[in-house]
């Protein structure tokens, strides 16, 4: 991440509009593989050190970050919590899940792009002061070419029907070994990565949705969501899992949608996906990661004005969508669900 900040810095070149430009390649990238919370809680802090750097306007980058946390973890099956759940309810391969995504992935980033380059006009067009001339960092090639195992690990375990958790797991192990060995982390540290007290909260979150669920919310979401899979289908079924997600938050959304929707087939499922992943840029409830975010924003002392993030998203979200929603069908169409 200091290489990537680095790296933003000097391809921006002191220009705040390619710096935009670079925090969305990279969120977007970091979102896919690491998940949405590399993106907040490791990408952001960055962005805000490569803005400060650069004396640009910090807002429409650290914004970048927490929309793209959920904008662009539509991709792989690893890239979201609600990505896995949806996986698992799919059927599908993970090659078939990230090529029928990969179309909904980019046309929803490129309108979230579009959005922002004119809602942040202005602070886009305030020229930053002359770069000074950093050294180029050292490229982390040992993290680099373990992400890239891990993500190849991830592949021919859905071919053998493994679980994508053993490939995380040794990709993990690797970078956890080397860590202690060199004695950059400790037992205890490792233990906090991985987030004990996160993953509990997942556990019981999971048992208080399946509750509801089984006393009577599966039947009324039964007669709500639209059944097939043609297109009004999925635009209904995704403007539902939107709403739902900025009411309830997104995971436990996914949770009570997948069981009716699976029902219609695959297709169905994924637009659930869209809706929970896109649809959280509305609201700050809209989604764990959102909330995390915002947490680290007034860390670096920076305000977040409530009604500017609502109004961005109101205009953003149907904005990302609805051209993801048509993707997904012709994605549907051309590859098959």
């Amino acid at each position: 991440f200091h290489a990537c900040g680095a790296w933003m810095a000097r391809w921006a070149a002191g220009r705040p509009g390619r710096l935009l430009t670079a925090v969305f390649g990279l969120a977007s990238a970091i979102t896919a593989v690491l998940s949405l919370d590399a993106t907040v809680v490791l990408l952001t802090p960055v962005v805000f050190a490569t803005a400060a750097r650069m004396g640009a306007r910090p807002k429409p980058h650290i914004y970048a970050c927490t929309h793209l946390s959920n904008t662009a973890s539509l991709l792989l099956p690893v890239s979201n919590l609600t990505n896995l759940l949806a996986f698992t309810a799919s059927g599908l391969s993970f090659t078939r899940f990230a090529a029928l995504m990969v179309l909904p992935w980019l046309v929803a980033i490129g309108a979230e792009y579009v959005v922002f380059r004119r809602f942040f006009a202005r602070d886009l067009g305030v020229a930053a002061p002359a770069p000074h001339a950093d050294e180029p960092p050292d490229v982390p090639v040992f993290a680099l070419v373990t992400v890239g195992c891990t993500l190849a690990g991830f592949v021919v375990a859905s071919a053998l029907g493994i679980d994508p958790a053993w490939s995380a797991a040794a990709g993990a192990l690797v970078l956890a070994t080397r860590a202690l060995v060199r004695r950059r982390a400790t037992a205890l540290t490792v233990v906090r990565a991985a987030a004990p007290s996160f993953l509990a909260f997942v556990l019981a979150l999971g048992i208080v949705v399946r509750a509801v669920v089984d006393n009577g919310l599966a039947d009324a979401l039964d007669g709500l969501l639209p059944n097939g899979s043609g297109l009004p289908a999925l635009f209904g079924i995704a403007a539902t899992a939107a709403v739902l997600a900025n009411l309830i938050n997104n995971l436990p959304a996914v949770l009570v949608l997948l069981p009716p929707a699976a029902v219609s087939g695959p297709g169905a499922v994924l637009a659930v996906l869209l809706g929970v992943n896109i649809g959280p840029n509305l609201t700050y409830a809209g989604s764990l990661a959102t909330l995390l975010w915002r947490r680290i924003v007034h860390q670096h002392d920076h305000g977040v004005d409530l009604k500017e993030f609502t109004r961005l998203g109101l205009i953003a979200v149907p904005a990302a969508l609805v051209p993801a929603v048509l993707a997904l069908w012709v994605s549907l169409h051309v590859i098959g669900g």
